[in-house]
């Protein structure tokens, strides 16, 4: 099995610092790094940072409502998206190794759409399971779409702004996990070289909301 880069964190309501874990692998244990780092809102504050992310095109935020499925036609992903929360050990959960073929959305980052970073996960690879649902999130490109069912019925359409390949231990926390003053949407998974352990990078695909449709 392999795991991927995860990080607990809390919306301004549990306004906790977070212990940082970033793991990928074989044998599904995490590799843990320490530090901590501060939660971001489900909303930018006015004292939040602007987006490094500026050439797509920024629309109005949408409604709280929980993803449900997750379309990337540039690499053929078209998957249900399940609900993770945080394991005992309060990092964040990552998708069962019997549910590879699926992604999840952190439940206490915004959901797609709300302004903020949307936070999903998804396997790279999955021992004996085979190639996970993100297997091919390295190739993506910037300006190509992804688009977010959720569960009101509306639809969420993000444009990837850039994509990048960091080692475990230069995981950039801020840049995925901080407020930011649009909706935006990270997508993350393993990646890289491998050792005994596992990958030693992560990819990690940004993307900002540039149109939605409601039911």
């Amino acid at each position: 099995m392999t795991v991927l880069s995860r990080r607990a964190f809390g919306t301004a309501a549990t306004a906790a610092a977070a212990t940082l874990l970033v793991g990928c692998s074989s044998d599904g244990e995490g590799v843990r790094t320490s530090g901590t780092a501060t939660s971001p809102s489900a909303s930018a504050s006015k004292n939040a940072p602007a987006s490094t992310n500026t050439s797509a095109k920024s629309v109005p935020a949408v409604g709280r409502s929980a993803p449900v499925r997750l379309r990337i036609p540039a690499i053929g992903v078209d998957t249900p998206v399940m609900r993770l929360g945080l394991a005992p050990d309060r990092t964040v959960e990552v998708p069962p190794v019997t549910d590879h073929d699926q992604a999840g959305w952190y439940e206490k980052s915004p959901t797609p759409g709300q302004t903020g970073p949307s936070v999903i996960l998804g396997h790279v690879t999955v021992g004996s399971y085979g190639d996970g649902v993100f297997h091919d999130l390295g190739r993506l490109r910037r300006g190509e779409k992804i688009v977010a069912r959720l569960e009101n019925g509306t639809e969420t359409e993000f444009t990837v702004t850039s994509l990048r390949t960091v080692a475990k231990a230069d995981f950039p926390a801020d840049d995925v996990y901080g407020n930011v003053d649009r909706p935006e949407l990270r997508l993350i998974t393993c990646g890289g070289p491998r050792d005994e352990n596992g990958y030693l990078d992560n990819v990690i695909v940004f993307a900002a909301l540039t149109s939605s449709t409601s039911p």
